[in-house]
């Protein structure tokens, strides 16, 4: 798959989203970025922004398999990855899948579970994979995560720790959308839902070829050293007290391949890295006294770094 039609796949992707959700058109292309490197996403924002209908927008855009789940402080982990279920007839357990076992999953409030179901997550986020009672089953690929959180309310709600935070690809918020985009929204709901119109516009097996493309856009040592500085500048800045992790590192490189690719390139610039920083690494980072929101103070902090840290000249060769 050449890198002109990476950058079409996304292009046909963003649009068929585009039809539902108006005037976000720069998160439509971070999600897509996420797909297409195989990351999961935490979304959050106050209800009714459209977090849901970008999801089920995207499955049917790509004809995956789709599963929501609502986070609930009596939700078990066995509500999620499935159980073994004792058979009468046979005499013998039959594992019965949960709701994990999809290709796309909207956890929806993530932060209403409590962290032992939370927990339960992480090994089909970073594993692709399910153990239950020792047995050991596989998630069919593509598997894509998008979790949801309402930062305004924080009552019976469980934070997510920084070891699992650290598990998703980006970080990313709705907003509202803009007065003419909300207007042109209300004609067409009056009509009926345009969620119903979306029809595939690729499939899954496009997406997980166009995963291994991305792995093979170029980055010079140039474009790493100046990653690696941006990096190293958060595990030392006064205002942080823990900096961006290894596994950030790797998301950021893998983020900015992907940007670079639905760009039309087969390399990397340092103006790739600068589009995803933010949303890639601000959940990475723990600051120290902020008065304003953690992710706030981490995407201020980001945005200093990126201003101070020397840009190299030649990057794409």
């Amino acid at each position: 798959m050449a890198q002109d039609t990476i950058q079409a796949l996304a292009q046909h992707l963003n649009e068929s989203i585009g039809k539902v959700i108006k005037g976000k058109e720069d998160v439509i292309r971070k999600v897509t970025v996420c797909l297409l490197c195989g990351g999961h996403i935490l979304l959050e924002d106050i209800p009714g922004t459209g977090k849901t209908t970008l999801v089920k927008s995207l499955a049917r855009s790509v004809n995956a398999s789709f599963t929501r789940v609502q986070f609930t402080p009596d939700l078990l982990p066995t509500d999620l990855t499935g159980a073994n279920i004792y058979n009468q007839k046979t005499g013998e357990f039959t594992f019965k899948p949960g709701p994990v076992f999809t290709q796309i999953l909207l956890a929806d409030e993530i932060n209403r579970a409590t962290p032992r179901t939370q927990s339960s997550l992480l090994e089909c986020m970073e594993e692709g994979q399910v153990t239950v009672d020792g047995q050991t089953h596989i998630l069919e690929k593509p598997f894509f995560v998008v979790a949801t959180q309402n930062p305004i309310e924080i009552q019976g709600t469980f934070p997510l720790p920084e070891a699992q935070l650290d598990r998703f690809f980006m970080r990313l918020a709705m907003g509202y959308p803009p007065a003419e985009n909300e207007r042109e929204m209300l004609a067409e709901f009056m009509l009926g839902s345009p969620l119903e119109s979306i029809s595939p516009v690729t499939d899954t097996d496009e997406i997980l070829k166009a995963q291994q493309k991305i792995r093979q856009v170029h980055v010079s040592e140039a474009v790493q050293e100046y990653l690696l500085r941006i990096v190293a500048a958060t595990r030392s800045h006064d205002r942080v007290r823990l900096g961006v992790s290894p596994r950030g590192s790797i998301a950021f490189l893998r983020a900015s391949q992907a940007w670079a690719a639905l760009e039309g390139r087969d390399y990397v610039l340092p103006d790739d890295l600068k589009a995803v920083c933010c949303d890639v690494l601000s959940h990475r980072l723990l600051c120290k006294g902020a008065h304003l929101s953690q992710n706030d103070a981490a995407r201020a902090i980001l945005e200093e770094i990126l201003k101070l840290t020397p840009v190299p000249i030649e990057a794409s060769v």
